[in-house]
This record gives structure tokens, sequence and C-alpha cells, in this order.
């Protein structure tokens, strides 16, 4: 048997060998080339991991950054708009007291203007009362004769007398508290003395002059 019958029977030529070889190679390669791409693709998936967190960690330390300048400016706009409510408080406050001094200042004016006018026209009245009560006094004493003027004079010493004993006893038997109030009165009183002196001498004349006309029928 010679070669060729011995290929033909199986064994490989030379050929076959070398094709074999190089397919066997390509084979590798090509598992080499797979291998190498799904580490390449391990290693993508771990850049893109990677890029993915640091992209996540920027963003959100920005959105960290802008949440705490809208914060800041929130909290600045706060204040500006709670001092200017204070501001604008103060100035209404303000302006309700100075308006309430102006409402108090005028009606002091208005209740000093009205009392200085009760005054004038209690003094006025006064002074006429003392007037018409001086012009019928002396009307009295004018048609009143002599001795009748004097029991009149005696009449009013006798009454002036007669009312400080009745005055200094009941001032004796009087309570202190009823003392200041008749004090008081007193005091009234002697503001008014005038008029009410000259009408006691009027009715006392006009009494007497009355008995004098009576007794001379």
């Amino acid at each position: 048997m010679n070669d060729e019958s011995q290929n033909k029977m199986g064994s490989p030529t030379p050929e076959e060998l070398r094709q074999q070889v190089e397919r066997t190679r390509d084979e590798l390669g090509q598992t080499v080339e797979a291998l190498a791409g799904k580490a390449d693709v391990k290693a993508q998936a771990k850049e893109k991991t990677a890029a993915a967190k640091k992209h996540a960690s920027e963003k959100t330390a920005e959105l960290k950054e802008q949440a705490a300048e809208k914060t800041a400016a929130a909290r600045e706009q706060a204040a500006e708009k709670a001092t200017a409510v204070k501001e604008q408080a103060a100035e209404k406050s303000a302006e309700l007291k100075e308006q309430a001094a102006e409402k108090t200042a005028a009606a002091k004016d208005q209740a000093a203007e009205k009392a200085a006018a009760v005054r004038e026209q209690a003094a006025a009245a006064t002074a006429q009362i003392r007037e018409k009560a001086a012009q019928a006094a002396q009307a009295v004493k004018d048609r009143t004769p002599d001795p009748v003027q004097e029991k009149t004079a005696q009449a009013a010493t006798q009454v002036r007398e007669s009312a400080a004993r009745a005055g200094q006893f009941a001032v004796d038997r009087t309570p202190g508290p009823l003392l200041e109030k008749a004090d008081r009165v007193a005091k009234a009183a002697r503001a008014n003395r005038t008029p009410l002196l000259a009408g006691g001498a009027v009715l006392v004349a006009f009494l007497l002059i009355r008995r004098g006309r009576g007794r001379s029928k």
C-alpha cells in the first residue's frame, strides 16, 4: 500500500492538517475575541455605573445647593416682609397715637372753652343778682323809716348772734365727718354770700315794714 491509499483510508494529509490547524486557530481567535468582548462589556458596564454614580452625586450636590440657595432666598424675603410689616405697624401705631393726641387736645380745648364760657355766664349772672339785690336793698332802705331800719339792724344782729350760738352748739354735738361736709357746704355758700345776705336783708326789711304798717293801722 502506498501513501495515497493510506490517505484515502483515513490518515490526514499535511494539507488537511494545516487546514485543521488554521480552522482551530480561527476558532480560538473567535473565542478569544468573544471573551475579550464580554470582558469589555463588563468594563463598560462598570464605567457606566461609575459614571452614573458620579453624575447622580453631582446632580444631588447641585440640587442641594439649589435648595440651599432657594431656602436662603426665601428666608431673606420672609425677613424683609416681616421688617416691612413691622415698619408699617409702627407707622400706623404712631399715626393712631398722633390722631388720638390731637383729638384729646381738641377735646380739652373745647372743654376749657366751655368751662370758661360757663364761668363767664355764672359771673355775669352773679353780678346781675348782686346788682339787683343791692338795688332792691337800697330801694327798701330809701322807703323804710329810720326807726324801722334801726329795728332791722337790731333784728339782723340778733339773728346773727342766735345763728352763731346755734352753730357753735351744733359744732359741739356734730361728729367730725359731718363737720367736714358742713364746712364744704359753708364754703359753697360763702361763694354766693352777698346775694343771700342781700336777699335776707330785703326779706327782713319787708317783714318789718309790713309789721310797722299793721301797727299804724
